[in-house]
């Protein structure tokens, strides 16, 4: 560690941090954790951050940061808003990303304890919010939608499917990962005025 410049210091610290989060819970995640993840002394994690809100806060943003970038590079890369929606609902919800959204889960529960969590959660769900805002008024526009309101739309339609994932996070047997996509397509084909099975992965 003693080679690393501060920004790989910094995001050693980051990695340590989501590494312990997906085993413990970003709630139950510790200085004391970090360290001993990174085989360090916990002055390190203090030198870089202010204090462990921080850390998760940091944490956090890299897990979903990275989602929104893959949906967003998967939607920018569709034909039409139509194929840019289906991609939107196939990449919200990977199979193999329970983890991940475990750390969503985590991360809203500790926003109204941590100001520097609840930060960023909210800065990361406006920014999922504007991108499917965006691919619905662009369907609004090439008359593939209807919706008078795109930006309540969205926020509609995002909260159910944040409900209906995280109902396969909490409560693993209650519904399936298959229903959350039929369920929250579903809604949102009734929502932008489109035929049945419309937004049903080719």
């Amino acid at each position: 560690m003693s080679r690393m410049s501060p920004a790989d210091r910094r995001d050693a610290i980051v990695a340590a941090t989501v590494a312990v989060a997906v085993r413990k819970g970003l709630a139950s995640t510790t200085v004391r954790d970090v360290a001993a993840e990174m085989g360090t002394s916990s002055g390190l994690i203090h030198h870089y951050f202010e204090s462990m809100d921080d850390v998760l806060a940091a944490a956090f943003e890299q897990v979903a940061s990275q989602d929104l970038a893959v949906s967003g590079a998967q939607m920018a890369g569709s034909a039409t808003p139509l194929a840019a929606l289906r991609s939107f609902f196939t990449t919200y919800t990977p199979a193999d990303k329970d983890w991940a959204f475990q750390l969503w889960l985590d991360a809203w529960a500790e926003a109204a304890r941590r100001p520097a969590v609840r930060a960023t959660s909210r800065r990361l769900n406006l920014q999922w919010q504007g991108l499917l805002e965006g691919v619905i008024r662009a369907g609004v526009t090439d008359g593939s939608f209807a919706s008078s309101d795109p930006a309540a739309a969205a926020w509609r339609i995002l909260s159910l499917l944040d409900g209906l994932a995280l109902q396969v996070v909490a409560h693993a047997t209650t519904i399936s990962r298959a229903d959350v996509i039929a369920w929250a397509t579903g809604a949102a084909e009734v929502e932008l005025e489109l035929s049945r099975g419309a937004l049903a992965a080719d």
